[in-house]
């Protein structure tokens, strides 16, 4: 193994606001793993709404929508300067304490889930890349349990666009319990949750219907959607019940609120299940509790993975049972331009970042 220096590149997050926030800095100290930690050296990194919302303290508090707040609800883990980055593809070049010195060498992706307990609950989840720094950096230090190899011949900038994006949509999936037969109505099809809840949803046997923009219709076609819902394109709940033709809205799997939020339970079966892990639409909804309670709806929040969910989701991948769809790659040192674009939503799947 080359020697491990001193110093890297990263992106630094200084602080909650725009892209000026973001500090390309290229004498960051390399980290030293702990013990029970490796550290790797980044190969590629997929971008993620998450950071983009953290970066611009999206969240809100339950007191106040409108608050600058980050991601947690509970006790806040977020540090400035801090180093995002989530989906992290790279290969092990030293380890901490505790740990086989066999694994320097393995390429691995990394789990970016804080779990805090161990359990599969959710309760107290942070992420890596949050409650401490992520892959926008030349190398990382991660607990060695978080960081798996894969058993693929995917490129590491393939596998860097699964984690995030597929790991929260799995768990979407596995929260509203889609079952083979069932009908999924996912909006934001074309976005990285998005177009991997279609692939997820195709594995389960499932029959997803894509809500997009106009423009992205056979993409999305491609990736999987059985049907496909223009968004603005009529009205809402009349355009989905034409596509499905006939089959009743068992899920709506859901990443942008607004507007739509109330048509989106209108067009759910009785009995029919909600879930969200994203509002890019708009996060404060009108709701009309007489739908919910007289059609007996569920209504699920989801967020991350659960290390189960992680553990189907590598099987998936070693199987080839889902695919990458790289939309786009980026040197580190360009990342405002990289964010820009991811901001703009101008394409289907997802964007990568690699280190200069």
């Amino acid at each position: 193994m080359p020697a491990i220096p001193s110093t890297m590149s990263a992106v630094q997050l200084v602080g909650h606001g725009g892209i000026d926030k973001l500090f390309y800095n290229t004498s960051v100290p390399v980290p030293e793993p702990a013990g029970n930690e490796v550290l790797i050296k980044v190969a590629a990194c997929g971008m993620n709404n998450t950071d983009v919302w953290v970066r611009q303290g999206a969240y809100g508090t339950e007191d106040d929508a409108a608050a600058v707040s980050t991601w947690r609800r509970q006790a806040n883990t977020l540090t400035f300067p801090r180093i995002q980055g989530t989906d992290t593809v790279g290969h092990i070049v030293a380890v901490g304490a505790g740990i086989d010195p066999a694994r320097i060498g393995e390429r691995v992706m990394v789990d970016f889930s804080i779990y805090n307990r161990d359990d599969d609950s959710l309760a107290d989840i942070d992420y890596i890349g949050h409650g401490r720094d992520g892959g926008y950096a030349q190398y990382m230090a991660v607990p060695a349990q978080n960081a798996h190899v894969v058993n693929t011949d995917l490129t590491d900038i393939e596998l860097a666009t699964f984690c995030c994006a597929y790991l929260t949509a799995e768990r979407m999936l596995e929260r509203a319990r889609l079952a083979a037969g069932e009908t999924v109505l996912v909006t934001g099809a074309s976005g990285g949750v998005g177009s991997a809840i279609i692939q997820l949803a195709r594995v389960r046997g499932a029959f997803p219907i894509a809500i997009t923009a106009q423009g992205k219709e056979q993409s999305v076609l491609a990736i999987g959607a059985q049907a496909v819902v223009t968004r603005g394109d009529g009205h809402l709940v009349d355009a989905v019940r034409k596509a499905a033709k006939g089959r009743p809205i068992d899920v709506v799997a859901d990443l942008v609120a607004g507007p739509l939020f109330n048509d989106l339970l209108k067009v759910l079966r009785p009995e029919g299940r909600y879930t969200t892990a994203g509002a890019i639409g708009g996060p404060v909804v009108q709701l009309d509790l007489r739908t919910l309670y007289l059609k007996q709806l569920e209504l699920h929040g989801s967020s991350q993975g659960s290390r189960a969910d992680f553990r189907r989701l590598v099987g998936y991948i070693e199987e080839k049972r889902i695919r990458p769809l790289v939309a786009g790659v980026y040197p580190l040192s360009d990342f405002h331009r990289a964010q820009r674009d991811f901001m703009a939503k101008g394409f289907v799947g997802n964007l990568v970042v690699v280190p200069d």
